[in-house]
C-alpha cells in the first residue's frame, strides 16, 4: 500500500492527487495541516463518495500524533495512519452511507449520533448501531 506523508497539505503535487471528490485539505490534519496519503483508503472513500452519489462531508481523517491525543482520540487510533474517516450524517440518508462505505471495502465502523468512523483497520464495530 502507498503511503505518502507532507509537512503540510499545501505541498501535495496536483498531478498525483488523483481523488476527484475530495480535496487535500479535507484529508489533512485539523491540527498542524499535515497529511498522510494512504492511496487504498482514500479509494474506498471516493468509491463510497461515488456510489453515494451526493457530497460527503468528512470531520475528520489524517491526525497527526499531537492532534489525536489532543481530540481524545485512540493511542492507536486509525486515523493516525490515515486509514480513517470520519462522516458527518446531517442531510444523508445513514443506512445508505453504511451500505456505500461497506461495498467500498471499509472494515471498521464506529456508530455516532452526528457522524460515521469508517477505517480500512481490523474488522471491528462499536458505537451503538443506530436503531431508526
Amino acid at each position: 500500500n502507498n503511503l505518502m506523508l507532507y509537512e503540510h497539505y499545501d505541498q501535495v503535487p496536483r498531478a498525483s492527487w488523483r481523488w476527484r471528490y475530495f480535496t487535500p485539505r479535507e484529508i489533512a490534519s485539523k491540527g498542524d495541516g499535515s497529511i498522510l496519503i494512504d492511496e487504498d483508503a482514500l479509494d474506498k472513500l471516493e468509491y463510497a463518495r461515488k456510489l453515494m452519489g451526493q457530497p460527503l462531508i468528512i470531520l475528520s481523517a489524517y491526525r497527526d500524533p499531537m492532534h489525536n491525543a489532543k481530540v481524545g482520540g485512540a493511542p492507536l487510533s486509525q486515523h493516525k495512519f490515515g486509514k480513517a474517516f470520519d462522516i458527518r450524517i446531517a442531510g444523508l440518508d445513514k443506512w445508505q452511507l453504511l451500505r456505500a462505505c461497506q461495498r467500498a471495502g471499509f472494515t471498521g465502523f464506529g456508530f455516532y449520533k452526528t457522524f460515521l468512523h469508517v477505517d480500512t483497520g481490523k474488522p471491528r464495530t462499536w458505537g451503538k448501531v443506530w436503531t431508526s
